[in-house]
């Protein structure tokens, strides 16, 4: 039976593969660091070498070695770690990091999160408010839905269990290798453990176990 212990930082991340480990020193679940992203932007930023990383606008940061296409807006405080890739028309609207191999598509959006090393969002995705794990991807068109329809704060449901958070803008955590389908919405509050599958077109909400192969709302299967 899932419960919250399953949504814990440790239980979804690998922390050695993001930039934004300290982040979460101090805390049990990972939407606790969502407020704080901006403010850690920029103390991580100052103390970037300025041999890898080159500091550009309104703090930014882009390793020298990243691949940032002329046509991406990136709007700070910002890092794209090293050898990212940020293509035409992607849209950082601040309070990103984007970690090391990771990529950020065409007419992707970005606010407000961690993407984890080797993360992919390639094509027409919107990610807000979200962190999502090491080599975690979302297909064509997938987005996390960040505020619910009535506006009312947060609240994560595993099992039985229910926590508020006390956030009204809360996307998705993605844990490890979590694959998103096409075209698939995250509902606020969203939590999807270690290398599960979400089959293309669906509509996600609460938390779903890791290691699962979620077809649609009530049937989960196991993946091994």
């Amino acid at each position: 039976m899932a419960c919250l212990k399953d949504t814990e930082i440790g239980a979804l991340y690998t922390l050695e593969e993001t930039i934004a480990k300290d982040i979460f020193e101090g805390a049990a679940y990972p939407w606790e660091v969502l407020p704080k992203i901006g403010d850690f932007i920029v103390k991580l930023g100052n103390t970037l070498p300025e041999e890898l990383y080159e500091r550009k606008g309104d703090n930014v940061w882009i390793a020298r070695n990243a691949k940032v296409y002329p046509s991406a807006c990136i709007n700070g405080p910002a890092i794209i770690d090293e050898e990212a890739e940020v293509r035409h028309c992607a849209f950082i609207r601040g309070n990103a990091i984007v970690g090391k191999g990771a990529v950020v598509g065409n007419s992707t959006e970005l606010k407000n999160v961690i993407l984890f090393n080797k993360v992919q969002v390639p094509h027409y995705n919107y990610v807000g408010d979200s962190i999502l794990g090491y080599k975690a991807h979302m297909g064509a068109g997938s987005i996390t839905s960040n505020v619910k329809s009535d506006k009312t704060l947060v609240v994560v449901k595993a099992g039985t269990d229910a926590l508020e958070t006390g956030l009204k803008k809360f996307g998705a955590m993605l844990g490890d290798h979590v694959e998103v389908g096409c075209n698939s919405v995250l509902n606020p509050g969203t939590v999807i453990g270690r290398e599960t599958n979400v089959y293309p077109t669906s509509m996600v909400r609460g938390y779903i176990p890791a290691h699962s192969i979620y077809k649609k709302q009530g049937e989960i299967a196991d993946k091994y």
